[in-house]
Formats: C-alpha cells, sequence, structure tokens
C-alpha cells in the first residue's frame, strides 16, 4: 500500500493505492463514517487485475484536518483533483454508501472523466416522506454508525470490540484483521479518550442534502453498475436501495444501467466481507472492460 497526497482546496487529501504498480488505477470511495481501509477486501478481491486508489474523504481520517465545506460539491471538487493530480484523463470510479452518491455526482458533471462508475449499495435517494427532516432521516438510517461519533475508548482493542460488536459484522465473513485496520484508521485523540475521526459536523453537512441526493445518478450517461446489499446498515432485512427503486432506475436507460442485488450480504459486508468484496470486484473487472475505456484514454492520455 502507498499513500499519496494530493493538493486540494485547504489542504492535502490522502489517497492510498492498492495493488501492483502499473496496474489500472480505480478511484474509490467510502461511505459517510468510514475511511479508505474499507476497500481492503475488495482490494484483494482483485487479485492484481486493478489497482484501487483509496480516498479518504475530506473530514475523515487522514484527510480529518481537511476544512469544510463538506457535501457533494465539495467532494466532486476533490476527485478532480485527484485526476488532474495523477494526470488520469478518465478512470473508472467505485462508490460505497455515500461514496456511491458523490461517484454520481461526479460522474453526472464531468462524464469526460468517467469512464465506467460502480455504485454499491447507494446512489439513489432514499424513499422517504415529504416534508421528513433530513438530519432526523439520516440518525435513523445510520443507527449505530452515527452514535458511536459521542463515544471515547480508552484503547484501541476496545473499539475494534465496538466494531466486532456490531450487529453488521455478527456471523459474517469479514477478515478480523481487516476490521481491525478500517477500526485503527479511523482513531484519533489521546489513550483513555480515543474517538472516531469523523466529526459530527461533517455527518451534519452530508445529511443537509440527504433529500436531492440522488437526483445526480439520473443524470449519469457513462456505463453504471448498482450493486444492492440484500440487508441493510444493522444486517436488518431493509435494504438501503431497495430492489423495485434500482431497477426502476436502471430502466431509464437500459443500454447504459444495469443493477444487481448482492444475496447474503448487508450495507457493510458487501465490501467488507469475502464474498461481498468478491462481487463488486468482479463489477470493476467489468467497468474496465466498457467500451468507453479505451487506448488514449489512461493515465497520461
Amino acid at each position: 500500500m502507498d499513500r499519496i497526497d494530493i493538493p486540494v482546496v485547504g489542504g492535502t487529501l490522502a489517497s492510498f493505492r492498492y495493488g501492483p504498480a502499473g496496474s489500472e488505477p480505480v478511484v474509490a470511495v467510502h461511505g459517510i463514517t468510514a475511511n479508505s481501509r474499507e476497500w481492503i477486501a475488495v482490494a484483494r478481491a482483485l487479485e492484481g487485475r486493478a489497482a484501487l486508489l483509496a480516498l479518504d474523504l475530506r473530514g475523515r481520517a487522514a484527510s480529518r484536518e481537511l476544512p469544510a465545506p463538506f457535501g457533494m460539491q465539495a467532494y466532486a471538487r476533490d476527485m478532480l483533483a485527484v485526476m488532474d493530480h495523477l494526470s488520469l484523463e478518465r478512470a473508472v470510479f467505485v462508490g460505497h454508501s455515500l461514496g456511491a452518491y458523490a461517484v454520481a455526482r461526479f460522474a453526472a458533471d464531468h462524464p469526460e472523466r468517467v469512464a465506467a462508475a460502480v455504485l454499491v449499495d447507494g446512489g439513489l435517494t432514499l424513499p422517504v416522506p415529504a416534508g421528513a427532516d433530513p438530519q432526523a432521516v439520516t440518525a435513523a438510517v445510520l443507527g449505530p454508525a452515527l452514535a458511536r461519533l459521542k463515544l471515547t475508548f480508552a484503547t484501541p482493542e476496545a473499539y475494534h470490540d465496538w466494531w466486532r460488536a456490531h450487529p453488521a459484522f455478527a456471523r459474517r465473513d469479514v477478515v478480523d484483521a481487516d476490521l481491525v485496520a478500517y477500526a485503527d484508521h479511523d482513531l484519533v485523540g489521546e489513550p483513555s479518550s480515543l474517538r472516531s475521526s469523523v466529526s459530527e459536523d461533517v455527518v451534519r453537512a452530508d445529511a443537509g442534502e440527504l433529500l436531492e441526493i440522488g437526483t445526480p445518478a439520473h443524470r449519469l450517461a457513462v456505463p453504471t453498475i448498482l450493486l444492492c446489499a440484500e440487508r441493510g446498515m444493522t444486517d436488518d432485512p431493509n435494504p438501503i436501495q431497495p430492489p423495485a427503486l434500482a431497477q426502476a432506475w436502471a430502466d431509464e436507460a437500459p443500454g447504459t444501467r444495469s443493477t444487481e442485488r448482492v444475496p447474503g450480504v448487508n450495507h457493510y459486508t458487501i465490501v467488507m466481507g469475502a464474498a461481498g468484496a468478491g462481487v463488486v470486484a468482479n463489477a470493476i473487472v467489468r467497468a474496465l472492460q466498457s467500451p468507453a475505456f479505451g487506448p488514449g484514454l489512461r493515465s497520461g492520455g
């Protein structure tokens, strides 16, 4: 794993390359309270067929010092900076959860820079009642992920145990070392008072866009695959992206968009578990084979 620091507005965005040197870079964007380490299992499943360039979004993990503004426009601007800094004329993008919304926004605004996109359990506006408070909806959907931002932990091991006890990871195929790496990359503070690197201000800013956040996905004109987990945030039977919603979106542009339900996984294990990561890796490989991603459109032109 190599770290690549990207100059962006307000400072430096941290990114991490997983995969052999010379492999095609695929830009990977994580979820709302997550970090770049959620992609470890996907990188392993790729088996050298591509290299993930996994970002830490501003306000999280190694990019936690980057200031506001947050939100989809800011994340899209940062992704453009990544592309320009690395001289990538066009690339495949993969985003999970909030990262799927950010990728959809970038691909809708800059289709000339996106060969294909893989949206993983995110990208479409959640079906919520008219007039709903975005902050209240966010609190209801995120559940334990949001609650943990207020917690402190005496030791790193205590934080590891918190994640091990999370209902999404009970009886699931997540490698413990991957979960530890994910937790450690998020952890900041002093011993006896350790906490998540993600501030509530970041989440509140993102939540303010909740009711319109899925609009860009309906403007997508690049080849796009939407992968939907069978189960929800806490391994509950309520998927984040309902099948009917996903199919209706795909039917808007059948030659460009496709959707796939991934059985036996939840919102976390679709990227962090072995079975889900294998499906995501295969979708990335299919995206790399898109006719839009032809000679002369890779790094360096």
